[in-house]
């Protein structure tokens, strides 16, 4: 790996910690450029799951306030997202690199797709709880939303954020702000989750991991700032346009 993609690394790494801790959708960006740096698609979503993880730890931090109390239902539901996380993670090591290759342009597309519908699910997910009578809070209700939304973010993790923020902003009556640092802390802890399970079998590319890293840490600050400020739906329609052009890139890369 060269200078010229060094920078390109940690660059993309800036944007993509910025878009992680707003919102989420930081795979948009951060996953088409470790491919275009020569890692394989396969091991492009474990190197961005490792390196996307100390950014959002640290938004999350930065603005820790906002967090839940710490207590048995709070942790009961971190530590069913760790363990989702830990089985997508998991599948993602034993999906054929031919196989993966394939599921890019759907992956990709997906995410571009909860994105563009992102308060619809928001809406959709406060409406259900509402219907039901539940109270809005941390709850073993939450787990069931939570355990696939964590193995999806453990196998790919593009657009893993938005439907988090959608469980979170049920958990916190629609309060942005906290769900998104909720989002943040319980997102940081898969992709640490993820982390180590890629680093014990030997999976991450380090020199573009830690290149992609380096620029995450400062992005992931910069947003968690800017998240306090900046209208969500200027961010989301950057997110869907980009998202839609590399899913038609790839899509004509891998199947035509």
């Amino acid at each position: 790996m060269d200078l010229i993609h060094i920078i390109l690394l940690a660059g993309t790494g800036v944007l993509a910690g910025i878009m992680a801790s707003i919102v989420g959708g930081a795979a948009v960006v951060s996953y088409p450029m470790l491919i275009a740096t020569g890692v394989s698609p396969q091991l492009a979503a474990v190197c961005n799951l490792t390196a996307l993880m100390p950014g959002t730890m640290l938004a999350a931090l930065s603005d820790r306030t906002q967090l839940p109390p710490f207590n048995r239902a709070f942790l009961g539901l971190i530590a069913t997202s760790v363990i989702g996380a830990g089985l997508g993670a998991s599948l993602l090591l034993l999906t054929p690199e031919r196989t993966f290759s394939v599921f890019v342009p759907l992956l990709l597309g997906f995410a571009t797709v909860l994105f563009a519908y992102a308060e619809r699910i928001s809406a959709w997910l406060r409406s259900r709880a509402a219907d039901r009578g539940h109270e809005i809070t941390f709850n073993v209700a939450s787990l069931k939303l939570l355990l696939p939304v964590s193995f999806y973010g453990g196998y790919f993790g593009a657009g893993v954020g938005i439907l988090m923020l959608g469980v979170f902003s049920v958990a916190t009556g629609g309060d942005y702000r906290s769900a998104n640092v909720t989002k943040n802390f319980v997102s940081s802890l898969n992709g640490l989750a993820a982390a180590l399970i890629f680093i014990a079998q030997g999976a991450v590319v380090w020199p573009q991991t830690l290149a992609l890293m380096a620029g995450t840490i400062g992005g992931g600050l910069i947003g968690a700032r800017i998240a306090r400020v900046i209208p969500r739906n200027i961010v989301r329609v950057l997110i869907v346009v980009v998202g839609a052009a590399l899913t038609v890139t790839f899509a004509r890369r891998y199947w035509f």
